[in-house]
């Protein structure tokens, strides 16, 4: 990956309207910001999928009933652009972090430095890098799921499109799922564009009712890919047991 990628990156990310993705975060659960990642990047990162080095392991989604897919997870020490990427966007996603449990009368809270969390996964034997790539081509999808990994997780995560819909795969669409207590599961379907960020709960947020916060569990996932080949990129911030 070449600096000017990751200066550019780093350029985008500090200049967020970091306030107003809080808010949408809290609205909703998830927050879209458009032309994170610029094109070259995402065209590298894809061009390396097919490397050896730098993973640490494959998963073939088939196997594990996951979907239909593969992913690859990086090892450490992450590629520069993933590196930036967790360092600066974990402190702006602390204070909603910390204002959900608050919300929901849980004890937990989050430190303010992406190290800090580190260590306390690794106090809990979480040492393995969590940022991913996935590939998924025609027919393939991902199931619903939640990204835990251990007993330490991050309530927020982040996931960056490399590929353009419409024209390097049609289908594919973002899918969030919200279960609501005592009633049904409400869908919400994402097409972000090439280069986009979106960041998204990783388990559950506060939702505000008629008697105060209630939790709402959230899960993720992926809809069929009709033609063409759909790269993403996951940027977790807790590591995991294995």
């Amino acid at each position: 990956m070449h600096a000017s990628e990751t200066t550019t990156l780093h350029t985008a990310l500090t200049t967020a309207d970091w306030p107003a993705i809080a808010r949408q975060l809290h609205e909703r659960g998830y927050a879209l910001l458009p032309n994170v990642l610029p094109d070259a990047l995402c065209e590298t990162l894809k061009h390396a999928y097919a490397a050896q080095q730098g993973y640490r392991k494959t998963v073939v989604m088939e196997r594990h009933r996951f979907g239909l897919g593969e992913y690859k997870y990086f090892q450490y020490p992450l590629p520069p652009a993933l590196q930036t990427i967790r360092e600066e966007v974990y402190p702006h996603l602390v204070p909603v972090a910390n204002a959900w449990m608050e919300a929901l009368h849980l004890p937990d809270r989050f430190p303010a430095t992406l190290q800090a969390l580190l260590e306390q996964c690794r106090a809990h034997d979480q040492h393995k890098a969590t940022p991913l790539i996935l590939k998924y081509g025609a027919g393939g999808f991902n199931t619903l799921h939640q990204d835990l990994y251990g007993e330490v997780y991050f309530p927020l995560q982040t996931v960056f499109f490399l590929s353009a819909p419409g024209h390097d795969y049609t289908g594919g669409e973002f899918v969030l799922t919200q279960q609501t207590p005592r009633a049904q599961s409400k869908a919400i379907v994402l097409t972000p564009g090439k280069g986009d960020m979106l960041i998204f709960t990783t388990n559950f947020r506060p939702v505000k009712g008629s008697k105060g916060y209630y939790r709402a569990s959230m899960r993720h996932g992926v809809s069929e890919v009709h033609r063409g080949e759909r790269y993403t990129l996951g940027v977790i911030f807790h590591d995991a047991v294995s």
